[in-house]
């Protein structure tokens, strides 16, 4: 763990990086967020003082969260360090899968989010009734038709 102070603007992290680490906001505040493929930037929480900020990633991952200091800060950086945490594994698949929920709703269509859906919950599609899944997603149940016979025109064409 180590102290630092950071000046309002500077890029803590930048998405792709390797070894990313837990920020605990002293003073100050941050915040993470996410640039689509089109450019668009979506933020996904706000931290300040006496919040902890981290993408959800395991260390050896590379991160999908930007964070940056919005005000000149003082911070506690801590290397992320799963072994201090019995069982983390489970509870780190739960914290990945509902950030990129979060940033997928902010920033993905409909037909991306349900192939997010079929590549996380595979073993489930089909015990889960549509209507679930469509609230799930954050559409109708029409829309999830719509769009399900989008990709199935999309795969086999």
């Amino acid at each position: 763990m180590k102290k630092i102070t950071v000046t309002k603007g500077q890029i803590l992290q930048g998405s792709g990086e390797l070894n990313s680490k837990i920020y605990f906001v002293k003073s100050g505040l941050l915040r993470s967020y996410s640039i689509d493929k089109k450019g668009k930037e979506h933020i996904f929480m706000f931290a300040p003082e006496d919040w902890t900020l981290a993408d959800s990633v395991s260390p050896e991952a590379p991160s999908e969260l930007f964070i940056q200091a919005l005000e000149d800060s003082e911070i506690v950086v801590q290397e992320k360090k799963l072994e201090n945490i019995s069982n983390a594994e489970p509870l780190v698949k739960r914290i990945d899968v509902l950030q990129r929920r979060v940033i997928m709703l902010m920033s993905s269509s409909a037909i991306e989010r349900y192939e997010h859906f079929i590549e996380t919950y595979a073993d489930i599609v089909q015990r889960v009734p549509q209507r679930m899944i469509a609230s799930y997603l954050g559409v109708t149940p029409e829309t999830l038709s719509a769009t399900k016979k989008d990709l199935y025109k999309k795969s086999a064409g």
